[in-house]
């Protein structure tokens, strides 16, 4: 899969694929635009893939001061605009998983 076909299907499925990770589960709900249930997913990790997905989070909530999380993923935050740094993280945590 890849971050293009994950926001397709943010689009149209009801529920994120099969087996998905949480921090990407939480990515497709965020690209629905349940930032509840994103967030929820994102904080609920403890690993540094969630935090980089929480931060997202709080950077698209404007949240900047609870955005500390870039530090815990070990990241800085970017000043890419909100899709592309979307994109870059969906790219990155599906390339992992070798998809």
């Amino acid at each position: 899969m890849t971050a293009e076909e994950l926001r397709r299907s943010a689009g149209r499925d009801a529920a994120p694929p099969e087996g998905l990770p949480a921090p990407l589960a939480a990515l497709w709900w965020a690209a629905r635009g349940d930032w509840e249930r994103a967030h929820a997913l994102a904080q609920a990790g403890g690993d540094a893939d969630s935090a980089w997905v929480h931060a997202h989070l709080h950077r698209q909530e404007g949240d900047l001061a609870n955005a500390d999380h870039y530090g815990r993923a070990g990241r800085r935050r970017p000043v890419e605009p909100l899709g592309a740094e979307w994109l870059a993280i969906a790219e990155a945590l599906l390339g992992r998983r070798g998809a």
